[in-house]
Order: structure tokens, then sequence, then C-alpha cells
């Protein structure tokens, strides 16, 4: 009974730091929260929280504040997010319905999500390594110049142009474009070398150069993009609450600016939970050691891509911020595989 009724002090505890900035007191939680003991129970109850190392504090004669652990027991506590909220629906809705590509998809959800839960969005772009190809359609700009639209499974698109050296008849590009598509289709883009290579020995002699050419531009498409990338939004609301960053902010603007670092724990916190959450030190990075980050996944069918959060400073709502997160990722996941068609 005593621990559940810790929990719930340690939960009045956290909400109320949340929700005020301050630190919290005793007297406080009788007067706002019906925990059906008395203020010296509270008293001892809140001792206990403090040696267990889950609340701290700040200064002498100030209430309790969260320590890391004691987000970590918040956090661990919550076995159901809350729904989004009508004007939460709405916003995702409305922004995401018409997207028009992937690049248009992830500028909104980075921004929607700044908004949503006004704090540092993360919008991973999903790797070329992983993805497979949909189609590639050639289309004929001059007699000699064709343009590759070479479009994956998770909604990407990239153009290439490349040139041939005789005009294609149209039944020669219909023939070239239907023998590469079944070469290639469903593959991704490290796979293409044996298909590519098998075709070559079946085309006429006469397009084997062309066939060349359009494999040599897939190949340059799988190294430009060799390298992962995040889209990032709502930096400035950091700024917003400087408190909550009591050595510094800068380290943890400069950690934003590395992208590297971002790409590196977003891909440790990809697996199969629904949202993941590391709090403070569990960022393993001592610029992050502040800040609290919301992970989920987005997906195309049967294969996840790429993950999407936020970033903010410890004394984070994280019942709603979990919420949101998840929501958009799952928003995109449908957009992704044509269920929001």
């Amino acid at each position: 009974m005593a621990s559940d009724r810790r929990l719930q002090v340690l939960q009045a505890i956290v909400q109320d730091y949340v929700n005020t900035k301050e630190p919290v007191g005793s007297r406080v939680l009788v007067e706002r929260h019906q925990l059906g003991v008395s203020p010296a129970t509270i008293r001892n109850d809140m001792a206990a929280l403090e040696e267990a190392g889950l609340i701290t504090q700040p200064h002498t004669s100030a209430g309790r504040i969260p320590t890391d652990l004691g987000y970590r027991a918040f956090v661990d506590q919550i076995s159901r997010l809350k729904p989004l909220s009508p004007a939460e629906r709405r916003a995702i809705e409305t922004l995401l319905h018409d997207a028009v590509d992937l690049e248009d998809i992830i500028d909104r959800s980075v921004r929607l999500l700044a908004t949503l839960t006004q704090q540092v969005a993360i919008v991973q772009y999903p790797s070329l390594h992983r993805a497979a190809i949909r189609h590639l359609e050639i289309v004929q700009l001059t007699p000699r110049l064709l343009l590759l639209v070479i479009i994956t499974d998770s909604g990407r698109v990239e153009q290439r142009t490349v040139g041939c050296l005789s005009e294609l008849t149209e039944d020669e590009l219909h023939a070239l474009k239907t023998a590469v598509n079944a070469a290639i289709v469903g593959k991704k883009l490290p796979e293409l070398d044996k298909p590519l290579g098998e075709l070559a020995t079946l085309v006429p002699h006469d397009l084997e150069p062309l066939l060349a050419a359009i494999s040599q531009e897939l190949v340059r498409i799988l190294e430009s993009e060799s390298v992962d990338r995040v889209a990032l939004s709502g930096t400035a609301n950091l700024a917003r609450t400087p408190s909550d960053f009591p050595r510094s902010i800068g380290p943890v603007l400069e950690a934003l600016e590395e992208q590297v670092i971002l790409l590196k724990l977003l891909s440790e916190m990809t697996d199969d939970a629904a949202v993941t959450v590391r709090i403070g030190s569990e960022t393993h990075h001592d610029s992050l050691a502040e800040t609290s980050l919301v992970t989920s996944t987005y997906a195309a069918p049967a294969e996840s891509l790429a993950a999407l959060g936020v970033i903010g400073p410890t004394r984070m709502d994280y019942p709603a911020t979990m919420t949101i997160v998840r929501a958009v990722a799952r928003y995109i996941s449908r957009i992704l595989s044509g269920e929001d068609e």
C-alpha cells in the first residue's frame, strides 16, 4: 500500500512540476491532490522518494522536483496513452492528408510535431538502402535524352537523365521499360547488380549501352543517399524555457546541429515498441543530459523504415508527447501504405 501511495505522490510531483515549473511541497500536494492521507504521511513519502533518488530538493527550504530516475519511474507506469484531443486529431489530418510526396510528408510532419508538442521535432528520412523499387518510369525528353523517374516503396522519388546513342522507337522504349521494371521492381537498391547484369544478356545488343547508363544512374543514386539525414523544426522552442537547462542550452543546440548524434540515437531507439523514451543521462551524450527524447517509427508495408520524435527538456509532458509522436508516426505509415488515399 505504501509503495502504491508513493507512486501516486511521485506522479503528482511530476505533473505539478511540469505544469508550474516550480518545486512541489507537501502542502501543495495535500491541497491539489486527493491522496487520502495526512500532510505528515505525505512528508514521509517524499522523504522515502528522495532517499530512493526519485526526487530531489534543488535548494534549501524548497519543494521537490523529479530526478531522471523519477521521470523514468513515471514514464514506465504509463500503461495506456491518452487519446488525441479532437483539435490534435484535426490538426494532423488537415496538415498531412493531401501531402504530395515523401519530401512534402516529412516537411509537414516535422513542423506539425514541433507545433503540437512545443518541442524540437526530428523526422528521419528513409534510407534508400532499405527501400525497394516500386517503379521505374522512362520518359523520352528529346530524341537522344531520357528522363528516369525512380519511385521507391517508401514514397521517395528520384529523377535522373541519361543520353542514348540513337533515337529509340516507341516500341523499343516500351520494351526497355517493361524489361527493366520486370527485373528491378521489388528489389532494394543494394540488390540490383545481379538482376541488371542478367538483363544485360537479354536486351538487344544496340540497347546495352543505354542499359549500362541506366544501371550507372541507379548506383549513383545509392551512393548519393548512403548517408541518412534528418529534418528538424522547432529549435526556437528550447529558448522559451532557459531555466530547464541550468548548465547551458549551448551544448544542446550544438548536438542538434550534429546530425550524426541524432541519427545514432534514432537508430538505437528503433524497436518494436510503439513509443520509446530516453531521459537525461539515458541518451549517453553529455550535451543532451538535460533533455529527453521521445521517438516512434513509421513504415511502409511490412518494413520499419525510419524514426521520428521530439527532443526537449526532461521537464516534459510525457503522456501528451508520447501520444502525439505515436499518432503522427501511425498517420505517416498509413499514407505511405496507401491506406489514406
